[in-house]
């Protein structure tokens, strides 16, 4: 397997090439601790363009299924932002219902409070 020497040695090239070869070698981009998700985006916006998960996976010294994961996010953040809606009339009625609703509960309330207050007996049995 490794290219030997005639004297029984090894060639040192060949031990460069197997350790790349077994990517026991760290390269520059796998020494990064935390990607910014401005980088992020970028390695996504390269798979959205059509690049090889592959290719990018070995050039950055990523996990194939992490790539991945990045790119559902990303496409699930984006069909979320595309959802919303300005000024949507439902939304807007629903909105005036729950305040309304708000409204009447307090007013309730109170008024149950109010009849309290002027019969705070009413409710109680004589004991005889």
């Amino acid at each position: 397997m490794l290219n030997e020497m005639k004297d029984g040695g090894v060639a040192l090239g060949a031990l460069i090439g197997a350790r790349r070869a077994t990517a026991s070698a760290p390269s520059a981009v796998a020494e990064i601790k935390r990607w910014s998700v401005e980088r992020k985006k970028q390695v996504v916006l390269r798979l959205l363009r059509g690049e090889s998960v592959d290719a990018l996976s070995r050039e950055l010294g990523m996990p194939i299924f992490r790539l991945e994961q990045w790119r559902d996010r990303a496409l699930a953040g984006m069909d979320a932002g595309l959802k919303e809606r300005e000024n949507d009339p439902i939304e807007k009625r629903l909105d005036d219902a729950n305040r309304r609703i708000g409204e009447l509960e307090m007013e309730f309330k109170m008024l149950r409070k109010k009849r309290e207050v002027r019969r705070p007996l009413a409710g109680r049995r004589s004991s005889r």
